[in-house]
């Protein structure tokens, strides 16, 4: 299983199916971006740690953990932008819809607040959340936050969510070896951490 797992991450391809998930998760929240962020991390693990045990070297092919993690928040604050982007650009149709949603409004209301007050944890935070960072980004771009103030907290969110992504899957293959089990573990606490975020998020005073 060890040496399976990391041979079907093998080759440059699992870098752009990993950008390009993550990328539209945005618009798309039901893609599984976190789970291949994870099973890119336990595909690293397993394939340098097979490899190496009976080579003494890593063998060309396998994920690079610090790669992943840049790509992956690039990709990240890629596609927050273009939904940033967008939602700049909608004009009242889009403000209509999220005058009618109380949960955008709300989420609306917080992130201005938190923009306003020179902090971005809230942005933080969304990027864990099950589908904040698509309300977050597009709430931004509707109610025209200058992108100096929110773009940095983007690529500081972005940034998070993949290195602990990466490490959760890495690490998980490390301790308990490249098994159904650690990608449920890894996976259990990257939906715990969300869950936690989301938590944190609701307790957020409006602005």
């Amino acid at each position: 299983m060890f040496e399976s797992v990391g041979s079907l991450a093998a080759g440059p391809w699992i870098y752009a199916v990993v950008s390009l998930s993550v990328l539209l998760d945005v618009f798309l929240p039901v893609l599984p971006s976190g789970v291949l962020v994870i099973a890119a991390g336990t595909a690293a693990a397993a394939g340098s740690g097979a490899a190496t045990a009976a080579t003494g070297r890593v063998p060309h092919g396998v994920p690079d953990l610090l790669a992943l993690i840049l790509l992956a928040a690039a990709a990240s604050v890629l596609g927050d932008l273009v939904a940033y982007r967008l939602a700049w650009r909608g004009g009242e149709r889009l403000d209509r819809a999220i005058a009618r949603s109380r949960r955008l409004t709300t989420a609306q209301e917080r992130l201005g607040g938190a923009l306003a007050r020179g902090g971005g944890a809230l942005v933080i935070l969304a990027r864990f959340a099950p589908a904040g960072r698509s309300v977050v980004s597009f709430c931004a771009g509707a109610a025209h936050r200058r992108a100096r103030d929110f773009l940095p907290w983007s690529a500081l969110a972005g940034l998070s969510w993949a290195a602990y992504s990466v490490t959760l899957g890495y690490f998980g293959a490390r301790w308990l070896g490249a098994t159904w089990l650690a990608t449920g573990v890894s996976l259990a606490a990257l939906f715990g951490a969300g869950a936690a975020a989301g938590f944190l998020m609701r307790r957020q005073p409006a602005a």
